[in-house]
C-alpha cells in the first residue's frame, strides 16, 4: 500500500508543565509501564499535564500480536508481585485525580492475569481513595468467572475495546473475536458497572459498518464510546487505509449520541483513555 502523508490535523506539538515533568520522573524512577509512552499516544502531554495517566500492568510483553499494536510480543516474564503496591504509591506521589489501568494479554497465565488485576485495583483504591479509576481489560477469553474477579474490586468504569468493525476483526486482531468482545461488554453492563468501548477508524471500514458497530455496542448496555484515527506505529504494523477528516469524526459523534450513548469522544487524536476523567463525572 502506498504511504500516505499525515494531514495537518494529526500533527501535534509537545507541551509540558511541572505536572508532566513530575509524572514522567515518577514513571521512570519506579519502573512503571504506561500505554501513553509505549503506544506513542499523541495526547500524552495533555493528559499528564492535567493529572491523568494510563498505566500498563503485567509487564510489557504481550502474548498476542494484533496488527495495529506496537506492544512487544513474545514470552512474558512472571507477574511482578510488588507491582500493585508500586503503582498505588506512584499514583499517590503523582497526586493523580484519575487513573486508567490497562494490561498486555497474558494467555500464558491460568487466570489470564485476573488475580493480579484485582490486587492492583485494590491497592490503588486503598492508597488513593479519592482517585477515580477506569480499567481497560483484555477479553479474558470471555470467561465471566475471570471478569468477576475484576468486577469484585469495583472500579468506576470497566472498558473493553472492540477496536474495529466485525468484518475487519479477523485480519486486525489475532486471538480476539468480535462476538467475544460483545459478550464481555454485555456481562460488564449486566453487573451494574459502567461499560465503555473504543474503536479506530482508517483501517478500511465503511460508514455502515461503523454504525452497525454502534448498534452492537449499545445492545450490550455499553454507555461510553471513543472513536479515533488509527496511525501506523511502525513499519511492521498494518498500514493506514484512510485518514478520516475531523468533520467525519464529529458526524460519528452526533450519530452515537443520538443513538443513545451517554458519552462519545470522537476526533482524529482520540484514544480510548482520552478525557477519561470526564467519563466518570
Amino acid at each position: 500500500m502506498t504511504y500516505q502523508r499525515k494531514p495537518e490535523w494529526l500533527k501535534t506539538k509537545l507541551q509540558s508543565n511541572t505536572q508532566f515533568v513530575q509524572v514522567n520522573k515518577i514513571v521512570k524512577e519506579h519502573g512503571l509501564h504506561t500505554i501513553c509512552a509505549s503506544g506513542r499516544c499523541p495526547n500524552m502531554c495533555e493528559c499528564w499535564n492535567k493529572g491523568t495517566a494510563t498505566f500498563m500492568i503485567l509487564g510489557e510483553i504481550c502474548t498476542r500480536a494484533c496488527k495495529f499494536c506496537n506492544t512487544l510480543t513474545g514470552k512474558p516474564l512472571p507477574p511482578d508481585s510488588t507491582e500493585p503496591e508500586k503503582l498505588a504509591n506512584s499514583i499517590r506521589l503523582m497526586n493523580l485525580q484519575h487513573a486508567v489501568i490497562t494490561s498486555v494479554d497474558r494467555d500464558d497465565l491460568a487466570d489470564s492475569g485476573a488475580a493480579h488485576w484485582a490486587a492492583t485495583i485494590l491497592a490503588v483504591k486503598t492508597v488513593n481513595p479519592n482517585t477515580t479509576l477506569e480499567v481497560l481489560i483484555p477479553d479474558f477469553d470471555g470467561k465471566t468467572e475471570l471478569i468477576d474477579i475484576v468486577i469484585a474490586e469495583k472500579p468506576d468504569i470497566i472498558s473493553h475495546n472492540l477496536e474495529t468493525v466485525r468484518r475487519l476483526t479477523p485480519s486486525i486482531r489475532t486471538k480476539a473475536k468480535y462476538d467475544t468482545s460483545l459478550k464481555v461488554l454485555t456481562y460488564i453492563s449486566s453487573q451494574n458497572i459502567v461499560a465503555k468501548t473504543g474503536i479506530m477508524l482508517g483501517l478500511g471500514e465503511t460508514e455502515d459498518e461503523v454504525i452497525t458497530l454502534m448498534d452492537d455496542a449499545l445492545a450490550t448496555g455499553c454507555q461510553i464510546l471513543t472513536i479515533g484515527q488509527y496511525m501506523q506505529p511502525s513499519r511492521s504494523n498494518i498500514a493506514v487505509s484512510e485518514y478520516i477528516t475531523p468533520e467525519k469524526f464529529e458526524e460519528y459523534k452526533q450519530i452515537g449520541l443520538k443513538k443513545g450513548f451517554r458519552h462519545v469522544e470522537s476526533a482524529p487524536l482520540v484514544r480510548s483513555s482520552y478525557c477519561a476523567d470526564k467519563h466518570v463525572k
